[in-house]
């Protein structure tokens, strides 16, 4: 498979990242393809947050709630998506599907045997995120959920179908743009940190095939499980849940959340952002804190 792997250099001085970075190239069915993730507090603690960010960011999202997670005595696991961060990019864009995502998320949780996960999702990182408890039940006990959906099947209405248009038609997407735009508190240092991984236009297949892949038809790869984990999280999920929801999404904000609220056995109240974005980790140290103070972490 034909990749591009983002020099080092471009990571080099992003504002407040210092994180060592790790790699994993042995995923079943994924050889010869690096993953990358940080990998924060004791390797042998009882609680690991795995962290699973969206479309068009990537592991740098989480660098406010990482240190809250990591203080709290846990291990904190934050990857990035093939296609995306410091991870692999293979080139052509018909290698992304909802499968090739999913399917690589499962291996890297096996490999490193991961167990009494909290999954912390937003955005795309929920829309894969959400469908793995019920496959493995044993291993996610915990859910922080953060402006995301589970598609299953049906559009979320004229603002996705506007922006999955708008994607369309900028192949090379400037991502320094977009992120200052949909997030103003944003430095342009910061805004230039989510362009990093994208010297150009060939680095970026993963990040125009995302809205593509969105289910917004039965047909669509991906809504079976979808379908599966809603009626999971719906009538059989046993763990504990915590939401938080960023007023300010035009897409995904407190009315689809409201939904995905309710169908998620008893999730407690949501944490509401009215200043917050759609990428509302850049809030995210006071939600860790409000998460792990309402889990009995801290």
């Amino acid at each position: 498979m034909d990749s591009k792997r983002t020099p080092d250099s471009r990571f080099s001085d992003l504002p407040d990242w210092a994180y060592a970075p790790n790699y994993i190239d042995t995923l079943e069915g994924y050889k010869d393809l690096r993953v990358h993730y940080v990998d924060e507090g004791p390797k042998d603690a009882d609680r690991v947050f795995l962290c699973l960010h969206g479309q068009p960011t990537w592991s740098y999202l989480y660098r406010k709630m990482i240190p809250v997670f990591a203080d709290s005595g846990a291990r904190v696991i934050a990857p990035d998506w093939l296609g995306f961060g410091r991870s692999d990019k293979p080139v052509e864009d018909s290698t992304y599907s909802f499968n090739f995502h999913r399917n690589m998320i499962i291996a890297f949780i096996m490999a490193l045997d991961l167990r009494n996960i909290t999954l912390v999702v937003q955005d795309w990182g929920g829309l894969l995120g959400l469908t793995l408890p019920h496959a493995m039940p044993d291993r996610i006990t915990r859910l922080l959920v953060m402006n995301t959906s589970i598609a299953v099947g049906q559009s979320p209405g004229k603002g996705f179908e506007d922006w999955r248009a708008y994607n369309a038609a900028n192949p090379d997407l400037d991502i320094a743009a977009l992120m200052k735009r949909a997030t103003p508190i944003l430095s342009d240092a910061e805004a230039q940190a989510y362009a990093a991984p994208y010297p150009d236009v060939s680095y970026k297949a993963g990040v125009r095939r995302f809205p593509d892949m969105v289910m917004t038809s039965p047909e669509m790869e991906g809504v079976d499980h979808a379908r599966a984990a809603l009626d999971f999280l719906t009538h059989n999920w046993e763990g504990e849940s915590f939401m938080a929801i960023g007023h300010q999404d035009p897409v995904l904000g407190p009315p689809a959340m409201k939904w995905l609220h309710s169908v998620i056995r008893n999730c407690p109240p949501a944490l509401d952002v009215p200043e917050g974005g759609h990428f509302l980790q850049e809030w995210g140290a006071p939600i860790a804190r409000a998460a792990l103070s309402h889990w009995g972490d801290n």
